[in-house]
């Protein structure tokens, strides 16, 4: 697993492909969260207890966003896309597009249209998922495979979700704005938090358990390359030494740094790799090419990471995962 010069001869074909984001999608496709929550009711109830959900109703009151949609000449909030990207699951019916909760199931595993009865089939109308066959249950993963949803195991695609947000990438929204440049964001600490994504993997099924030791290794080292990439393509598009391009330019530097620490312990190719390819490109402005190609080959060889490991060989790390205390409520 060491040795990855194999991963030169593909890169190229793994930048082309484009990540999911909020503004991007298909609104015409998404569901609910209480569609989910027909099968999912213990993760319902533990989302409408989040942030994510209470900012549906909250947002548009709380005095610093009502000074930010001023200053960034926003009348309504939830008609502005700015805002609605970020902090709700819009739907689109006859050409319009109207928030219909916080942010939910489908902002992070896409809009489940096409693959919500795929999901939900276990092998006939009334079989349920405890007495689904090994066979269909193959099948139906196989298929789903084919569709845009992202499942918990695929945890590049699934974190992207939370950094494309998380880092703000609007040089204006900040600058002008007044909105912070990024929440101190780190994987762990929020997906352990709140809402966890593991009641299936629980005795009972019905726990909103902490993920596995071994996942949370992966979990953060794929995060840290996370805040590597978008705070490298965060500067590339960076116009003026403000605020936004300071602070896109430290994350950077809080990433890279991080990451050397975990390789201290661990030594692996593929994090030297993200290293050298975010060292490749200058920290300064105008300089959108060197910094945007860095960031797509970080993002490359942090997908084959994702999928490459399973943390069991990663207990030397074990000391730079947050603590239960240092989890974030969101």
């Amino acid at each position: 697993m060491k040795n990855r010069n194999w991963l030169l001869l593909i890169l190229p074909l793994l930048m082309l492909a484009s990540p999911i984001f909020a503004g991007t999608i298909d609104h015409s496709k998404v569901m609910s969260a209480n569609e989910c929550g027909e099968c999912h009711k213990d993760e319902l109830d533990v989302w409408r207890k989040t942030k994510h959900y209470k900012t549906f109703n909250e947002l548009a009151r709380r005095d610093n966003a009502k000074k930010i949609a001023k200053n960034m000449g926003v009348k309504r909030i939830k008609k502005d896309s700015t805002c609605m990207n970020c902090h709700f699951l819009n739907k689109e019916e006859a050409g319009e597009l109207t928030p219909i909760s916080g942010i939910a199931c489908e902002s992070c595993h896409t809009p489940a249209k096409d693959w919500i009865k795929l999901h939900n089939d276990f092998g006939g109308k009334d079989v349920k998922k405890e007495n689904e066959t090994p066979e269909h249950k193959q099948q139906r993963l196989n298929a789903i495979s084919q569709t845009s949803m992202i499942r918990p195991r695929d945890i590049y695609n699934l974190a992207e979700n939370c950094y494309q947000c998380h880092l703000v990438p609007n040089e204006k929204l900040v600058n002008t704005g007044g909105h912070k440049a990024g929440s101190r964001f780190e994987l762990v600490a929020y997906s352990q938090g709140d809402n966890r994504h593991n009641f299936a993997r629980s005795a009972t099924g019905d726990e909103n358990i902490e993920s596995s030791i071994e996942r949370r290794r992966v979990l953060y080292i794929v995060g840290q390359g996370l805040e590597l990439e978008h705070s490298l393509r965060g500067l590339s598009k960076a116009t003026e030494k403000a605020k936004f391009a300071i602070t896109m330019a430290k994350r950077v530097k809080i990433a890279s740094k991080r990451l050397k620490i975990v390789n201290a312990k661990l030594n692996l190719a593929d994090i030297t790799q993200m290293l050298a390819a975010a060292s490749s490109a200058k920290l300064k402005l105008n300089n959108e090419v060197s910094l945007a190609a860095a960031a797509d080959k970080v993002a490359a060889i942090n997908k084959i990471f994702a999928k490459a490991y399973d943390g069991s060989q990663f207990a030397a790390m074990d000391a730079l995962l947050p603590a239960p205390a240092d989890y974030k409520h969101q």
